[in-house]
């Protein structure tokens, strides 16, 4: 059966999320996970993305990202993959996939569900209960984009950067989004759209995907379909 095509856009961020096969580790020392982030921002700079937020957990990652073309997250994505599986492969003596599949990936609309998105990646480490603060786990944007850590190769989104006209203002408004947890209906939304490879927004965010890319972007409907015939619609 044919995988279904990526819903992507030139310039519309994609949340990202890669687990290691079987949801076994993929990270094992701190070195892994300077490596991993040191060849994010090669790649990310070759492939023309963006990087915008970012966590990686001991078993998966999250990021979030733009590019400037269609094909460059996937571009970027194997090539980042294969490197670093290149390197687990060779630090530790050991042979096979690391990786479970493709990535998965949703589009992801602008205004509230961007900041969404960011909080949800960067709040991982905290609702798997590793840390209290999401400013406690090392390996995550948060620091930079609440606490002005510096990362020369993370790039602000628009919606990120509207939060106030400087960049103590935009990390002060952005700590303050994360004073409350996310609403858990939205958690699950973020997964549900992340795993299906879904549209992730309002229903005319949805509608607009849609045209734009000719095809369907949202859940199928269950059931069985209906059909119209001489002018009376019913079920089949």
């Amino acid at each position: 059966m044919p995988r279904r095509p990526r819903v992507v856009l030139s310039g519309v961020p994609l949340h990202v999320i890669q687990r290691g096969n079987n949801r076994q580790a993929c990270f094992f020392a701190d070195d892994d996970y300077r490596s991993y982030l040191e060849w994010l921002r090669t790649y990310a700079g070759e492939t023309g993305c963006a990087v915008h937020a970012y966590v990686l957990m001991t078993n998966h990652v999250h990021l979030l990202l733009s590019s400037a073309t269609p094909g460059g997250v996937g571009a970027m994505m194997k090539r980042l993959g294969q490197r670093y599986v290149q390197y687990i492969n060779r630090t530790y003596r050991r042979t096979g996939t690391l990786w479970e599949g493709r990535f998965r990936s949703c589009l992801t609309q602008e205004e509230s569900y961007v900041l969404s998105c960011y909080r949800y990646i960067e709040m991982n480490a905290v609702r798997a209960g590793m840390v209290e603060h999401p400013g406690d786990y090392r390996w995550s944007s948060y620091r930079a984009n609440a606490q002005g850590e510096g990362c020369d190769w993370l790039e602000p989104h628009c919606c990120y950067r509207a939060l106030a006209a400087d960049d103590q203002g935009r990390q002060a408004a952005y700590r303050a989004l994360f004073r409350y947890h996310l609403d858990p209906g939205l958690v699950d939304q973020i997964r549900a759209a992340t795993n299906g490879n879904y549209a992730l927004g309002s229903g005319r965010f949805e509608e607009e995907v849609a045209a734009a890319l000719g095809r369907r972007v949202v859940r199928g409907r269950s059931g069985r379909p209906r059909r119209q015939r001489d002018g009376v619609t019913g079920d089949l």
